[in-house]
């Protein structure tokens, strides 16, 4: 044992390739430990029709695993539930009872005016005209319903940048 350098307190030559090989096996299990996840972006979807809601959270989510989808199929409980520097981005339906899409928009801009903000309609919609009514600065885009579930992710990661 003395002449291998095991447990005599010396530098033997397996001592001095042991920790070499120790050293290397730590940086290896350091350099493997997976990094953070990336940030998820966090989205609320509110749309009167709550198959639409959950056809657009699933497109997102599963096409996107970063996205991190809300769905409100009732403007009220989305304005009542809506938490101010929580969303990144507002996907919001146009034509809804109650509360249209920009009223909406209009309160909960009054609670987070950082939060960027997308229409969706299936109708047709003049958007300058929309604008000029409805003259907020946060709105991103409007999107034409039905929209395939690729388009859709390409269009919210180009509104997140």
């Amino acid at each position: 044992m003395t002449e291998q350098g095991l447990g005599d307190g010396r530098n033997g030559p397996h001592r001095t390739k042991n920790s070499e090989q120790l050293k290397s096996n730590y940086n290896e299990r350091v350099l493997s430990i997976p990094s953070e996840p990336p940030l998820k972006s966090r989205i609320m979807v509110i749309d009167d029709n709550s198959d639409i809601g959950l056809t657009l959270r699933m497109g997102l989510e599963i096409n996107d695993k970063t996205m991190q989808v809300d769905c409100y199929d009732n403007p009220v409980t989305a304005l009542s539930e809506f938490r101010p520097d929580f969303y990144d981005l507002l996907l919001i339906d146009v034509n809804m009872p109650v509360m249209n899409g920009f009223e909406l928009c209009q309160k909960l801009l009054q609670k987070d005016l950082n939060v960027r903000v997308c229409f969706m309609t299936a109708g047709e919609i003049n958007i300058d005209a929309a604008k000029e009514v409805h003259p907020l600065k946060s709105i991103g885009c409007f999107i034409k319903k039905p929209i395939s579930a690729d388009a859709l992710v390409k269009r919210i990661r180009a509104e997140l940048e």
